[in-house]
């Protein structure tokens, strides 16, 4: 099932070895195959349906405040990542950290046809290496952009181990990108799946149950507590199926089957505005666009790959 979800691995060679090493990251940098993927407040430069990647030292990059980071490699290429969120555009949009913000930024130095887009609405569009490329340099720079004071004193932190790393020099003490485990499951119980949808979703958005794990706990227990907590069913049974890397902010989606128990549904209004029962015959018509009022998760999302892979019979 990894094949089919959007910044499942493309085989990237993240070249770890070399993060500790400035001599060879500079020469990397310096190489002829060297790319930087910009990004501007969380949004990536893209042209068209590809990442509208620059060489290094381009007039786009004059904006960032730090040092590249690195990505990876691959035979002669490396690619990097920079924050220009310093660049101010002419029209600030009013979409931007909406759920959905289809505007697009232009710099006046981008290479022609290309601007600053946001990744949900382009994540399916982009072949696996750009998607994982990209997945990475959101979850990496947005942990940078927290994470610039030591949380152990309060000091200014510095960059280092190629991006992978920021220290402190007052207390130095050192500070690692984090990523946040969370559980989102296919709830099933015969013939039916539960879904519900968060206050301020767009209208007939419906998911699959969806929540953080807390420290101390198994996938499993944390799929029971969240489904029992959110909408009042309890589970039993719970299998894992696949993984997404979710970089909206730092997230590794488990995505996973799980039994319900009970069906009474009780909301817990401050997670769900609304769940409910969908028969596989209801979810055919969702997923086809022939429902009057629902419409499936979104495309790309981890949710869309387990209820398809429950409607095809391939949840595996």
């Amino acid at each position: 099932m990894e094949q089919r979800i959007t910044f499942g691995s493309s085989g990237l060679d993240r070249a770890s070895e070399l993060r500790g090493n400035p001599e060879a990251l500079a020469a990397l940098l310096a190489s002829p195959g060297a790319r930087v993927l910009a990004l501007w407040r969380g949004k990536l430069l893209v042209a068209g349906d590809t990442l509208a990647l620059l060489p290094p030292g381009h007039p786009v990059l004059a904006d960032a405040s730090e040092a590249p980071i690195l990505l990876g490699r691959d035979g002669d290429l490396a690619w990097f990542a920079q924050d220009i969120s310093r660049w101010t555009p002419e029209t600030e949009p009013s979409e931007l950290g909406a759920f959905h913000d289809p505007s697009v930024q232009v710099h006046p130095a981008a290479p022609e046809g290309s601007g600053f887009a946001e990744l949900r609405t382009l994540m399916v569009r982009l072949d696996r290496r750009a998607a994982e490329l990209a997945a990475t340099a959101k979850a990496v720079l947005g942990w940078h952009d927290g994470h610039r004071f030591c949380a152990r004193c309060g000091a200014a932190t510095e960059v280092a181990q190629g991006g992978w790393q920021r220290r402190c020099p007052a207390c130095n003490a050192s500070h690692f990108p984090r990523t946040d485990p969370v559980v989102i499951m296919l709830v099933t119980h015969g013939n039916a799946i539960l879904v519900g949808r968060s206050p301020g979703w767009p209208e007939g958005f419906y998911s699959c149950l969806a929540g953080f794990i807390d420290p101390g706990e198994t996938i499993e227990a944390a799929v029971r507590r969240e489904v029992w907590e959110e909408a009042g069913i309890r589970v039993g049974p719970v299998r894992y199926v696949a993984s997404q890397p979710w970089p909206f902010p730092a997230s590794l989606m488990l995505g996973c089957r799980a039994e319900a128990l009970t069906t009474e549904i009780t909301l817990d209004p401050a997670e769900l505005e609304d769940a409910r029962w969908i028969g596989r015959e209801e979810m055919v018509q969702v997923f086809s666009g022939t429902h009057p009022t629902l419409g499936p998760p979104r495309l790309g999302a981890i949710a869309h790959s387990l209820i398809h892979g429950w409607l095809s019979d391939r949840l595996d």
